[in-house]
């Protein structure tokens, strides 16, 4: 839908257009980007600014790299300033307290190209899972000023904790993928998980206290050979995932969802008392995924988006009051997964 700049008025009518009547949780919504994969646009501690990862040709870039932008700002006719090394690939950029630095993972130390980016094998989806991901520190203008991870194997999804003391992440320096955390400085690395599957994608409650992540955990025989199988190649299958949470340190971990397909991109509600997330259990072809509340308890799951092709990466922003998540509504029925920011209604 080509947008009209005539007035005010107008503008609003265009940007009501884009919330389905059932999303009562959306008070407005604002798209960002207008092309190409946008997604996990995280937000500075004050929340004036917020960095994303894209893939948008027309900026320049072959695969994912990092973007900054501030809170108002929106990109159809203008391009963001990129703040990863446009070598590699990176993925997962997360400010850190001092609203002037953020982390992320890259591959450039491995190879400056991109790599090659597998999503079929033996007819079944599947994400790639780099070795040659490490976890960097850059500032604003995408200066690398640390490196906090070098053990062989894959280091990324990092998080920040909203006390600002601690990044869970996660790595494979164990032979599975398992999540960990370490201090700012990447000191003090703990393992928290320990169980064969796939553990990522994790948050920090807003005290802190707990974690909140996707896992995928293979029960059967031939489930396990399967995983160890792909992961031997660098790959896991995505398809099958359940939320879990655990205490910062590890302990009471518990699942938290069981509803089959894929449950996953969680974050936490800013009361601390729910978890928003992306989920195709309702899907019987893969698709749709839309936005999940449940309460930390498992109980009156709600369901938040009402779309009919993709909503994920929910995040809200530390004040609570805006939503940014992506979706691929509004994309002129291509594949392009933009960016939006709600205001958030309780």
């Amino acid at each position: 839908m080509k947008q009209p700049i005539a007035n005010e008025t107008q503008n609003e009518t265009v940007k009501d257009t884009l919330i389905y009547p059932e999303e009562t949780h959306f008070k407005s919504i604002r798209q960002i980007t207008f092309g190409g994969d946008n997604a996990e646009a995280y937000w500075s501690f004050d929340d004036k600014q917020i960095v994303f990862q894209s893939n948008n040709k027309h900026w320049n870039v072959s695969c994912d790299q990092m973007f900054l932008m501030n809170v108002n700002d929106s990109f159809k006719d203008t391009v963001p300033p990129m703040v990863s090394t446009g070598k590699g690939r990176t993925t997962c950029a997360y400010f850190l307290p001092d609203n002037k630095h953020f982390i992320y993972a890259s591959t450039h130390l491995g190879d400056e190209n991109c790599p090659d980016t597998p999503l079929r094998k033996n007819g079944k989806y599947i994400w790639p899972v780099y070795d040659t991901f490490d976890i960097f520190v850059a500032d604003l203008e995408g200066n690398i000023v640390n490196q906090l991870t070098n053990e062989k194997g894959y280091d990324a999804e990092p998080t920040v904790s909203p006390m600002g003391d601690k990044i869970v992440f996660t790595s494979t320096r164990s032979g599975d993928l398992e999540l960990y955390t370490m201090n700012l400085d990447g000191s003090d690395v703990k393992q928290i998980t320990n169980e064969l599957g796939y553990d990522g994608g994790a948050f920090f409650s807003p005290d802190g206290s707990k974690i909140i992540f996707r896992s995928s955990r293979p029960k059967t025989e031939q489930d396990i050979k399967e995983y160890k199988d792909l992961l031997s190649e660098g790959l896991v299958e995505p398809t099958d995932m359940e939320l879990y949470i655990c205490n910062a340190d590890g302990s009471e971990l518990r699942q938290l969802t069981d509803l089959g397909n894929a449950n996953w991109s969680p974050f936490f509600h800013p009361s601390g008392k729910k978890i928003l997330f992306s989920s195709n259990f309702e899907a019987e072809r893969g698709f749709p995924f839309n936005l999940y509340l449940i309460d930390i308890d498992g109980k009156n799951l709600e369901r938040v988006t009402h779309g009919e092709t993709f909503d994920a990466f929910p995040v809200f922003s530390n004040d609570g009051k805006y939503l940014a998540f992506s979706s691929n509504r509004n994309n002129g029925g291509g594949r392009d997964t933009n960016l939006f920011i709600s205001e958030w209604v309780d």
